[in-house]
């Protein structure tokens, strides 16, 4: 699996997000993200709302699903 880039562009991460089921709930200083999954539960994410987004200020934030590639 590739590394996650040490500076990804934010509408990248957003777009991998995303396509992981995720959905902008809101956007000011961080950018809040909700998905539903298909048991009822809902997965909250909460990242910095920069334009690039560094690996040590988003690995804390990513669900496990970002770095495993598992839809959990």
């Amino acid at each position: 699996m590739p590394k996650f880039p040490v500076d990804a562009p934010k509408r990248k991460v957003l777009m991998a997000l995303e396509s992981l089921g995720f959905e902008i709930v809101r956007e000011k200083e961080h950018i809040a993200m909700l998905r539903q999954n298909s048991d009822g539960t809902k997965t909250p994410l909460t990242m910095p709302n920069h334009n690039a987004i560094k690996a040590p200020h988003f690995v804390p934030y990513a669900p496990r699903q970002v770095f495993h590639g598992t839809n959990s």
